[in-house]
């Protein structure tokens, strides 16, 4: 059984910088593609960032590109997802994923990840 660990969230002023990571288990981490989403209170569950398995590709959320960036580290069965110059509109729960198929291109819906972590509470004052 995958289990994901989030981490790292809190409260941060506008303008600020958090570093969100989030822990696997299992033996063949390395083997697939990871993503961040997030969902705000009454909003739906919205893609944020997403890696490719090789960590040789990425993928944003337009409204994020720039300012966030996603990373892996296989050897220790970990992605991150640094955020810088946080707004309000970035509040949110934010929830790492695990792609359902090994070797899969970068995915952004959510349909293609089978796993899911129980996420951090991110929260950006103005």
């Amino acid at each position: 059984q995958v289990q994901l660990v989030e981490s790292g969230g809190g409260l941060v002023q506008a303008g600020g910088s958090l570093r969100l990571s989030c822990a696997a288990s299992g033996r063949t981490f390395s083997n697939y593609g990871m993503g961040w989403f997030r969902q705000a209170p009454g909003k739906e569950r919205e893609f944020v960032a997403a890696i490719a398995w090789s960590g040789g590709s990425t993928y944003y959320l337009d409204s994020v590109k720039g300012r966030f960036t996603i990373s892996r580290d296989n050897a220790n069965n970990a992605v991150y997802l640094q955020m810088n110059g946080l707004k309000p509109e970035d509040t949110a729960v934010y929830y790492c994923a695990r792609c359902a198929r090994q070797y899969d291109r970068t995915r952004w819906d959510a349909r293609s990840y089978a796993y899911w972590g129980q996420g951090t509470q991110v929260t950006v004052s103005s």
